[in-house]
């Protein structure tokens, strides 16, 4: 009889005590002073390396400026792209910033901040092309993309034989050297291309309209974690820190 006693009064006691384990992330993130965020660290212009070896990039600095404003500091967890997203799930970090696009699918497991960038597929050709104006006009051309990707699917689509590649900077490659008419690619790669060789014999002549958002991914059933985390964005935009960054990796505003 005291056994069984006991075991409900145990009972009793946990479900009491209960709420205060399932404490917001945000207050444990604020107690620990650290927002662990997970990223790539080799997909620049958004995570990569110096040669010095220190981190960097538009996605970093949006993150440790993101964790200042939750009054933390920013420490990141790199690892490989196929596994980062189930980095949440093990709770090796608390958030993931890499560009990730905002998808139903991922909805439905996890939560994202508002969109802090969009990308839009742009169709990019030679400077001296005037052949080629408009997505229609890829029928019968050659298209540069690595072959998996939703580009190559797309200039496919649009009636355009594929040339496979390892990338964007080879894609480009072959557009300057004639080997291809056209690559169909993502407009912040491009604009980072530019933004590093200005001088560089290529143009976009078509943006498609479906653009890709992207935010800050953070596991479900975080509420306040996921309000200081747009709140902060908001700060960022309004105080002119997001567009600095912006400028500096893209050359412009990539939030719209």
């Amino acid at each position: 009889m005291k056994s069984r006693l006991t075991r409900i009064a145990l009972a009793t006691t946990l479900l009491i005590s209960a709420p205060a384990f399932a404490q917001d992330a945000l207050a444990q993130i604020k107690a620990a002073g650290v927002l662990k965020i997970g990223t790539e660290g080799t997909y620049a212009p958004f995570t990569y390396h110096l040669p010095s070896g220190e981190l960097t990039g538009f996605d970093v600095e949006i993150a440790q400026a993101v964790a200042k404003k939750l009054g933390v500091k920013a420490q990141f967890v790199e690892g490989k792209w196929d596994g980062l997203i189930a980095g949440l799930d093990v709770n090796r970090y608390d958030v993931v910033v890499n560009e990730v696009t905002i998808t139903d699918a991922r909805k439905a497991k996890y939560d994202f901040s508002q969109p802090y960038i969009l990308s839009k597929p742009v169709l990019i050709v030679a400077s001296n092309n005037s052949s080629i104006k408009s997505f229609a006009d890829l029928k019968g051309k050659k298209s540069a993309h690595t072959l998996s990707s939703n580009f190559a699917k797309q200039a496919q689509s649009f009636g355009a034989e594929v040339v496979g590649t390892d990338g964007f900077e080879q894609s480009v490659a072959l557009v300057l050297t004639g080997r291809a008419d056209a690559t169909i690619n993502d407009s912040l790669s491009f604009l980072d291309f530019k933004k590093k060789k200005p001088d560089a014999q290529v143009k976009v002549v078509a943006t498609s309209k479906d653009a890709e958002a992207s935010g800050i991914l953070l596991r479900k059933g975080n509420p306040e974690l996921l309000a200081a985390i747009n709140k902060a964005l908001a700060e960022l935009k309004q105080d002119g820190s997001y567009l600095k960054l912006s400028q500096k990796y893209f050359g412009e505003d990539v939030s719209q």
